[in-house]
């Protein structure tokens, strides 16, 4: 019962952050279904996918206090907006866990943009420091986000996606994550 309440949340969640940024409807579900392949292919238990599902699936629900007209603006961002949108992953985390949402989802939810360099934010957090979870997320988020479009530019394509994953393996991307994830698309098994 407690994981059917939770996925009920998650997805009233998720849909409350694609009414506000018609731009990425749909995003999260499809870095969802990424994120669950891969860390299938990883060989992460049942509960862990399913936690890494239902993270990904609201990954950016921190949007919801970022303004409109950033979230949907059909141009670059200026460094102000940059750091306004780039606050959505502690939002999200704060959010999360007023309303006691325990468990590792709202720090998978922190560390999404995290890179394993330490040029992700919002903590630069290195390597191990980051949670496998939040490092399948980040591929399955670059994957979706390349190669679908955006208000900024049109799609890039799955080719353009799978080249940005393997010039970032073991740099700023989860090596077994990548290697996952190129599997799963080059196999056919996942499609954006």
């Amino acid at each position: 019962m407690q994981r059917t309440l939770i996925r009920t949340v998650a997805a009233a969640l998720g849909a409350t952050t694609e009414k506000r940024d018609p731009y990425t409807a749909g995003h999260q579900r499809h870095v969802a279904t990424i994120a669950a392949a891969i860390a299938t292919e990883i060989g992460c238990d049942d509960k862990a996918v399913e936690e890494i599902e239902i993270a990904a699936s609201i990954h950016d629900i921190g949007k919801v206090a970022i303004p409109a007209e950033i979230l949907t603006r059909p141009g670059r961002l200026d460094p102000i907006e940059t750091a306004l949108l780039r606050g959505h992953a502690q939002i999200g985390y704060d959010i999360l866990k007023s309303v006691g949402f325990d468990g590792p989802v709202p720090q998978m939810i922190l560390q999404h943009h995290e890179r394993l360099d330490g040029s992700g934010y919002p903590n630069q957090l290195h390597g191990d420091e980051i949670m496998l979870g939040a490092r399948v997320i980040a591929v399955a988020e670059v994957v979706e986000a390349i190669a679908s479009a955006r208000p900024y530019r049109a799609a890039l394509g799955i080719t353009a996606a799978l080249d940005e994953l393997k010039a970032g393996r073991g740099v700023r991307f989860d090596a077994r994550a990548v290697d996952a994830c190129v599997n799963l698309f080059q196999q056919g098994r996942l499609h954006v």
